[in-house]
Order: C-alpha cells, then structure tokens, then sequence
C-alpha cells in the first residue's frame, strides 16, 4: 500500500514514464477503460495492462469492472501526502501528458470511445 511512511514504493511506482503517465491521466479523467489509455498513450495493451496491474498491487489505483471493460481511478485509501505529491506534479507538468490527453479527447465522447476504441 502507498502511504507517506512508504515513499519508496511511490516512487518506484511512478518511476516509469508508462506508469507515470497513466496515473496522470487518470487524475485530469478521473476513471479510464484500459482502451482508452492503450489509445492516449499509443502502447500495446499488454504492456498497458502489465503497468497498471503494478500500481493497483502497490496501491496507487483501484479498479471496476463493467462486462468486458476495466476502469481506473486512484485508490480511494491513497493518504494525503501521496495525494498531495501526485496533485503538485500535475499541476506543475500537465505539458508532460498533453499529446496523450490530446488523443483522449480526439476518441470522442465514452459511448463514441467504447464503440469505436474498445
């Protein structure tokens, strides 16, 4: 679990750019299917999957399931400290993720997304 007495598996955790780039598009999203993220980030879902399976284990992010798609939010037992790192660090590198967000947005809509992406 990431809390602020763990702060080396945060950063482990974020020390990927897929990883890093993931939770970011989460936090402006706030929940994301698996194709979605495949299509923003322009990866395979495989490696996609294989990242976030590492972030829900160390509990960065939870999940949902809705028939045959995945969701990901953070995880609601993230501590503030943690929350508080991951909000700085996209306020302060939102640029870090702009053509991946740019992607996102060109999808479309979620029903558009799901039909056409997923």
């Amino acid at each position: 679990m990431v809390t602020a007495s763990s702060p080396l598996s945060l950063f482990k955790a974020l020390a990927d750019d897929t990883r890093l780039q993931l939770v970011m598009l989460i936090m402006v999203e706030g929940e994301v299917c698996v194709c979605e993220m495949t299509h923003a980030l322009n990866e395979t879902q495989p490696k996609i999957s294989r990242h976030l399976a590492l972030l829900r284990r160390c509990g960065l992010l939870a999940d949902r399931r809705d028939c045959q798609w995945v969701y990901y939010r953070l995880s609601p037992s993230l501590d503030d400290a943690a929350l508080g790192l991951l909000q700085l660090t996209q306020d302060r590198y939102r640029h870090y993720i702009a053509p991946a967000l740019e992607r996102l947005v060109n999808m479309g809509n979620r029903p558009v997304r799901q039909r056409l992406y997923c």
